[in-house]
């Protein structure tokens, strides 16, 4: 049986990858993308895009279908199988995934970042059962109940001015005295009278028997640790870069993101990084939508030049 060579093997159907998708069948490349778990990426788990160019407003999980049927209706293959091992050395490339090898000329890294923990007491115990990682998945179990968000991103304040919504209250907890989102969004939490904000907070401890009961919290700047009755607690602190995988064949900055500039082009030939997963200074849809844009023309130029 003839092995299959692919032009491009996309790893992440997030908005990078699946732009990367549209772009590299546009130019007539044979695309394969893979994602562990959902296309989309982070934007299935968002309440509300507002930041995108031309699109005033639309739901995370919306545009992660418009996404998904664009790349789908070009002709790309989309599957969900997790990247297990890679070789990206040779010309030919080599992924193997749980469910099988596959072979590319090219390779587009656009795997983004996964969420971070708290790592306290009590986390892992009560995920689930109180501790959530998704307001728009997990806020419909909390209306009308108190609740923490843990974070000072934009992230943060999304999902706490969504929560504000249905809980009867909402305290941000936030390491640091001051916000590091976007001002409008800042804006919006502290004019808004269901959500209060406390600053130099650290979660030390989740407890309770069943579920979530109570959160103690150490208040930085006076050194006291006080205990809150809860009924649940959202965590939002941001993102780290899963590359593990490629470490030993990729340049890897510190603290795990791929080395790639504007071009999306890496230390390896035919090897591309896009999205969030790369070094760069600002990580948005946008920004990732151009990477894929790059990282899919980049794939057709190579291909051609090698050809």
């Amino acid at each position: 049986m003839t092995k299959k060579i692919y032009d491009s093997i996309i790893i992440g159907a997030g908005p990078a990858g699946l732009s990367a998708a549209i772009y590299a069948r546009r130019a007539g490349l044979g695309v394969l993308v893979f994602d562990r778990e959902v296309w989309g990426g982070k934007t299935v788990n968002t309440s509300e895009i507002a930041n995108y160019p031309t699109i005033l407003n639309i739901s995370g999980p919306e545009f992660a279908m418009k996404l998904y049927e664009h790349a789908l209706g070009l002709g790309a293959e989309i599957n969900i199988e997790s990247v297990l091992e890679v070789t990206l050395g040779d010309k030919e490339k080599r992924i193997k995934t749980d469910q099988g090898e596959y072979f590319a000329k090219t390779v587009i890294i656009a795997n983004g970042v996964a969420r971070r923990n708290l790592e306290v007491p009590g986390e892992q115990k009560y995920t689930g059962r109180g501790v959530s990682y998704c307001a728009t998945c997990d806020g419909v179990f909390f209306k009308d109940k108190e609740i923490f968000i843990v974070g000072g991103g934009n992230s943060a304040l999304e999902e706490a001015l969504f929560l504000a919504n249905s809980c009867s209250k909402v305290s941000m907890l936030h390491r640091n005295d001051s916000f590091k989102g976007d001002q409008i969004l800042v804006d919006r939490v502290m004019a808004n009278p269901k959500i209060e904000v406390v600053f130099n907070a650290q979660v030390k401890e989740i407890i309770g028997t069943d579920k979530v009961e109570e959160i103690r919290v150490l208040h930085i700047d006076t050194g006291e640790e006080k205990l809150y009755k809860k009924d649940g607690i959202f965590v939002a602190i941001g993102y780290a870069p899963e590359n593990q995988i490629f470490a030993e064949q990729l340049e890897i900055a510190d603290p795990g993101y791929i080395v790639a500039d504007e071009n999306c082009i890496t230390n390896l030939p035919g090897v591309f990084a896009c999205g969030d997963t790369r070094t760069k200074e600002l990580r948005q849809i946008v920004t990732a939508a151009s990477d894929g844009a790059m990282g899919g023309f980049r794939a057709a130029q190579y291909i051609l030049l090698e050809s």
